[in-house]
């Protein structure tokens, strides 16, 4: 599996505020990482702040399945590789890598999203202006050569 191949869409480093008790980084701060590289990812395909605002429209989580592979602890690099893994016409499956010190993968997340009609706040269909985006990425990470580690419980 190639996933420091994936596009990056976050970066940090890790501060000792994040750890827990244990001494690695707590599951909220996973979390944060995974939101912002998401925030980045939307972005990307043109889904930023100005979108939402402009289409009253919005993203909601629907599913997560996080797996941690490896401790991340303070001082630790972190980069996050993103693949889109398909969409139906409301919703997005996407999968992110975390890794640590270039080689090491240190966590995955994998989620589901639904894009939303923030008037009704119910699900509504991506509109073309963004679905031609998450079609051609969803194509070329498709074409990658190597299965994503999926859980199978999450389906778009």
């Amino acid at each position: 599996m190639s996933w420091k191949t994936l596009p990056i869409t976050h970066r940090a480093s890790i501060p000792e505020s994040y750890l827990d008790g244990m001494g690695h980084m707590n599951v909220m701060w996973y979390t944060h990482l995974f939101g912002l590289a998401t925030r980045e990812l939307f972005g990307q395909l043109g889904m930023g702040r100005s979108y939402f605002e402009a289409n009253r429209a919005g993203a909601f989580a629907l599913k997560q399945m996080f797996c941690y592979l490896a401790e991340v602890r303070a001082g630790e690099e972190v980069t996050i590789h993103t693949r889109l893994l398909g969409r139906s016409e409301k919703r997005l499956h996407v999968m992110h890598f975390m890794g640590k010190g270039g080689d090491v993968l240190a966590a995955t997340a994998e989620f589901l999203a639904s894009h939303i009609d923030m008037t009704t706040r119910r699900s509504s269909p991506f509109p073309a202006i963004v679905a031609g985006p998450i079609d051609r990425l969803v194509a070329a990470h498709g074409a990658l050569g190597w299965e994503a580690p999926v859980c199978g419980a999450i389906k778009p």
